[in-house]
């Protein structure tokens, strides 16, 4: 999934998105109010973690302006402000969820897992479909028990399908997905992952299947 991390402070910054780069996910990180606000109204992201006292524009305005424009992207409030006025005033301006530094990380990762779980429709961690099961915890698929070994940008295409599967999801909208803005990801690329995933989940009774001109969708193969 794609996250945007806004936080001034270097080092918390790329601990954080070292972090979640480690499960997978796509991260960009601005430093400022300013940059925050351009790249949510130019971006489609799955999840913001925004800190308040930011540079330039405080973090409530550019919660605001987010939401004024419609942007349903979930937002984690990640800050020192921790005043129940101030939580309840984030609450309020459409924040999903509020954390206070300092924070301990497992809560961190977990609270991240469950407002991306929240952002796909899903209520459980684990998804199954056809003969293959996804633990979004861990993130990790399986079939029939066996654990299935899938390189990253893969795994990655494939879990926006699974999550949606039997939709069809937009080329466009999966480039953004497993992209982040330091990212080359061509439209070549992509079809060449569809491929190797055809071929990886066709033991298994799954298939990618084309939408021409429009996206991929996930689908149960017919049987033999």
């Amino acid at each position: 999934m794609r996250i945007l991390l806004v936080e001034d402070n270097d080092a918390l910054a790329d601990g954080l998105s070292a972090i979640l780069k480690g499960t997978g996910h796509a991260v960009d990180v601005v430093r400022d109010g300013t940059s925050a606000d351009a790249a949510i109204a130019s971006e489609n992201f799955d999840l913001v973690i925004l800190d308040l006292t930011l540079p330039e524009m405080d973090g409530l305005d550019v919660l605001r302006a987010m939401r004024a424009r419609k942007d349903k992207a979930s937002v984690l409030i990640l800050t020192a402000r921790g005043a129940p006025e101030e939580r309840v005033r984030g609450l309020d301006l459409g924040a999903d969820d509020y954390m206070i530094k300092p924070f301990d990380i497992s809560e961190f990762e977990a609270r991240v897992r469950m407002l991306l779980r929240r952002q796909a429709g899903l209520r459980s961690s684990a998804i199954t479909y056809g003969g293959v099961a996804l633990d979004l915890n861990s993130r990790t698929f399986s079939a029939e028990g066996t654990p299935l070994d899938i390189p990253a940008r893969e795994l990655g295409l494939l879990e926006i399908l699974f999550m949606r599967a039997g939709k069809v999801v937009a080329k466009e909208a999966i480039m953004q997905s497993l992209a982040a803005f330091d990212d080359d990801l061509s439209a070549n690329a992509i079809e060449q992952y569809v491929s190797r995933l055809r071929k990886r989940l066709a033991p298994h009774g799954l298939t990618v299947r084309t939408a021409r001109g429009i996206g991929y969708y996930l689908d149960k193969a017919p049987a033999a």
